[in-house]
């Protein structure tokens, strides 16, 4: 399986977090690994947010940045092409999303579409878990709306 991983999911490959064992899984069975070249940014801003409103220690969230830098280059990066935002561009009109999220899966059909092959997209955001689902993309989690409302802290 060729795996697509959003900033929501990779962020997951580093942290511990709720969905981080389903991030795991689909590493492990993947035969490819990619995201698109602005995962960095959103990760790292997401990952210094986190630090910054104390949901995570300031050393964990630098010692979940250094890992992912190490580890970038091992990833399939998808660049953000002319044409690529142009066909985001189509998409966030489309589909209601927003611009990284439309850059995102942009990216994903793109690969899908050269690869041809078991192509899967993780994502933690469930605006774009629904519009790659109606385009016909396998998704992981598998039903983001049941993990999320499981999730979801009871008051």
């Amino acid at each position: 399986m060729i795996l697509y991983l959003d900033a929501s999911a990779l962020v997951k490959r580093y942290v511990d977090e709720p969905g981080t064992d389903i991030v795991a899984e689909a590493i492990a069975q993947a035969s490819l690994v990619g995201t698109s070249i602005i995962s960095r940014a959103e990760a790292a801003a997401a990952l210094a947010k986190a630090a910054r409103l104390g949901v995570i220690e300031q050393n964990a969230a630098r010692a979940a940045l250094d890992a992912m830098r190490r580890e970038w280059i091992r990833l399939v990066r998808i660049q953000a092409t002319e044409l690529l935002i142009a066909r985001a561009e189509t998409v966030a009109w489309n589909a209601a999303l927003r611009g990284y999220d439309a850059v995102h899966l942009a990216s994903a059909l793109w690969w899908r579409e050269s690869m041809r092959a078991p192509f899967s997209l993780a994502t933690f955001d469930k605006q774009l878990w629904y519009a790659a689902q109606a385009l016909g993309i396998e998704m992981i989690p598998s039903d983001l709306p049941g993990l999320l409302a499981e999730w979801r802290p009871v008051h």
